[in-house]
């Protein structure tokens, strides 16, 4: 199977094209002018500014907003858990150079509620080599909205660890008119990314059109060893908006991607990450005095992901799978969500509905072993396994109690469920009957939060405290890809408890003309927290047992902009965090070590150059043996520390330049929480894979 184009993103003549659009652009920023007037410029144009982002950081209690389309060390982000990782308390599982699975204070998969224009694209694979993080591209997206904690219910059910939002903002024209956006990036390893926004309206509604590709070969690490790890992925998204008035919004949207990814920690490849979606919402704002706002949404999302150990790689002889083997597995994502925005004088209510059904379907290949022949999975019919299904209802209420207090409350109760359609368990042969075929599951679950803020009279400082509870009902990973479930459980579906977090939440915020600083810390207790045990069989093969424990958790993050004077900023963060599996008395696996960072940028009116130094602690608090459906701590790993330096150049307002040196030194390091190897590529299966060494990067931006 070869990865199927777009065809606006054809090779080779599209990246000729793009080659010559990335040196034809610095003359056409000349040639508009360095002094164009930000007045002068159309309606919904970019003004590009002359900085690379070191550090995102927090701009409101709990709450971090940040721009994908800005220029950010480390090298801009191939997909949602790359960019995620350059934020104070997230970190990523790598599977390769592209489709990492973030993680946020040590929490990842259904606890973090990760959304794209409001839906869910939820990923197919059982061991999650295609997280919903995978088939989003940040540079497409206008804004990026990061709530920690179990602090909104407004969003959808389960979001113990914390609400991720890649949002696309409605165009706004005031007369006839259009703009152009995008940028264009080149590095090392053959990274090549392209990247086109545009759209056309006026003042009754618009067309926007967004298009990427981006692909890269095999990176080296510090010791300058190749590590398999090359990718290609495109997406195509179009959305069509009718504004009849200034306060009315009909809009309707849909999207293509597709893309493949060679995993060094893997024993097969991605080499389909196909992705469809529709969606239509209405908002309508200033409805009466009381009566704010409503807003109306429907979505649809179809994600097809196709693993094999053939198309990008060829079988090791002495792995656990000599002869070519695929599999292929999709999920079908309907919902949708009502919610209305209610005011008064010292009130602020957003109530309202949700729904999702989520359909989980596989097929896989066969392969004879007297004949030798290989029969590939399409040519068999899909087998549905699994159906889910969630309704909520919630409402968030806001009272400013006071000039500079406020109350933040919400609510909600979810009722899910899930359905098993699986007639076997177990490998083809030596599959059995399965004791749950066409049983059904549902739980009833409450989730609530309740955080007080306080501005102080002399200061530009905001306290503030909550707590929040979460019962979260097991998604389709620790319900259906584990061998088994709790002792004395039929399976896991059978066996497996909802999770209970109850957080407390709190911290302070300073915002002055030259100083920007934050903390925030937490400190959990997680009921039936769902882990996942991982042994070896007397036949070699790896089997999986997932069981509810009782957990502890704890931790923070720390950050700070400080303007030296007009030219230098500096800024600096601080996360860590700690778990401990109190059941049996030992930490809780993939938790990653203290991270700090630190930033200097010097500042022109039309340049500027910086540094980001990136220390990270070893980690000692390991659980050898234990693990998350995407890995397990394989033994302690060593600190390190990584310099990286950057420059920007705004030659115009439509246009800018900026670049990068990772790694300058060419530090050999791994994460933690990267997999380890074994994956029939000679890597030793008890190490986590190295990261890029030495890498340098180039982009364009450029907006008219």
């Amino acid at each position: 199977m070869k990865l199927q184009n777009p065809p606006f993103l054809t090779t080779p003549l599209n990246q000729a094209l793009a080659l010559l659009l990335g040196l034809a652009l610095p003359s056409i920023g000349l040639a508009a002018g360095a002094q164009d007037s930000d007045s002068e410029l159309p309606d919904n144009t970019l003004v590009l500014q002359p900085q690379v982002i070191t550090a995102v950081q927090q701009s409101s209690p709990l709450t971090i907003v940040a721009n994908p389309k800005d220029a950010r060390q480390p090298v801009p982000a191939s997909d949602a858990a790359d960019y995620l990782k350059t934020i104070p308390g997230f970190s990523a599982i790598r599977n390769g150079g592209t489709n990492g699975d973030p993680v946020l204070r040590g929490m990842f998969g259904s606890r973090l509620n990760l959304r794209s224009n409001g839906g869910l694209m939820i990923g197919a694979c059982p061991n999650r080599m295609d997280a919903p993080s995978s088939y989003i591209a940040p540079e497409t997206f206008d804004k990026l909205t990061v709530i920690k904690g179990p602090q909104s219910v407004i969003w959808g059910p389960g979001a113990s660890a914390g609400t991720i939002l890649f949002e696309r903002e409605p165009e706004h024209f005031s007369e006839l008119g259009g703009r152009l956006d995008g940028s264009v990036l080149v590095g090392s390893n053959g990274r090549f990314d392209k990247v086109l926004d545009g759209a056309l309206g006026g003042p009754q509604g618009y067309l926007r059109a967004v298009g990427n590709q981006s692909s890269a070969d095999d990176y080296h690490d510090g010791n300058g060893d190749s590590v398999p790890s090359r990718w290609q992925k495109w997406n195509g998204d179009v959305a069509l908006g009718w504004t009849p008035d200034a306060d009315t919004l009909v809009e309707l949207s849909a999207g293509k991607g597709n893309g493949e990814a060679r995993y060094a920690g893997r024993g097969m490849d991605g080499t389909q990450f196909e992705r469809e979606s529709l969606g239509l919402r209405f908002e309508k704002r200033n409805l009466g005095e009381v009566f704010d706002k409503l807003e109306a949404q429907v979505y649809y999302n179809y994600a097809d992901h196709i693993m094999d150990n053939f198309r990008l790689r060829s079988p090791d002889p002495s792995s656990m799978m000599p002869m070519p083997m695929a599999s292929q597995v999709d999920r079908r994502t309907i919902g949708g969500r009502l919610a209305a925005t209610l005011k008064w004088t010292d009130l602020q209510l957003v109530a309202g509905v949700d729904a999702m059904r989520s359909e989980h379907r596989k097929r896989s290949s066969t392969y004879n072993m007297m004949s030798g022949t290989f029969t590939d999975a399409d040519a068999f019919p899909w087998s549905k396994d699994a159906l889910m299904h969630d309704y909520g209802a919630f409402g968030e209420l806001t009272w400013y109690a006071a000039e500079r207090s406020r109350v933040v409350t919400g609510a909600r109760i979810d009722r899910a469920d899930a359905e098993d359609y699986r007639q076997t368990l177990g490998k083809k042969s030596m599959s059995q009957p399965n004791p749950t075929a066409g049983d059904t599951r549902a739980d009833t679950l409450p989730s609530g939060f309740a955080r007080y803020e306080y501005d102080l009279a002399d200061s530009p400082t905001t306290l503030y405290a909550g707590i929040g509870h979460v019962q979260r009902f097991p998604d389709y990973w620790e319900l259906f890809s584990a061998g088994s479930g709790p002792s004395g459980s039929a399976n896991a579906f059978d066996g497996i408890k909802p999770e209970k977090t109850t957080q407390f939440d709190f911290g302070a915020q300073y915002n002055d003309d030259t100083l920007q600083a934050w903390a925030s810390g937490y400190v959990g207790e997680v009921r039936d927290f769902i882990l996942f045990d991982y042994s070896t069989n007397m036949m070699g093969m790896s089997t999986s047992q997932a069981r509810n424990v009782n957990a502890r958790i704890m931790g923070g993050e720390l950050g700070a902009a400080y303007k030296l004077d007009s030219n230098w900023k500096a800024d600096a963060t601080l996360a860590y965090a700690w778990g401990k599996n109190t059941t049996d008395g030992r930490a809780l696996p993939q938790m990653p070590p203290l991270d700090a960072r630190l930033g200097l940028t010097y500042e022109r009116d039309l340049w500027s150059v910086g540094g980001l130094w990136r220390v990270v602690a070893a980690q000692n608090r390991v659980a050898i043996g234990e693990g998350n459906v995407v890995g397990q701590d394989f033994g302690k790993t060593p600190g390190f520390a990584v310099f990286s330096f950057n420059g920007a150049y705004k030659v115009s307002n439509h246009l800018k330049l900026s670049a990068g040196v990772d790694n300058l030194f060419d530090k050999t390091y791994a994460e933690h929480l990267n997999l380890a190897g074994d994956a029939g590529f000679g890597f030793p299966g008890d190490q986590a894979i190295n990261e890029p060494g030495r890498t340098l990067w180039t982009k364009a931006d450029f907006s008219f």
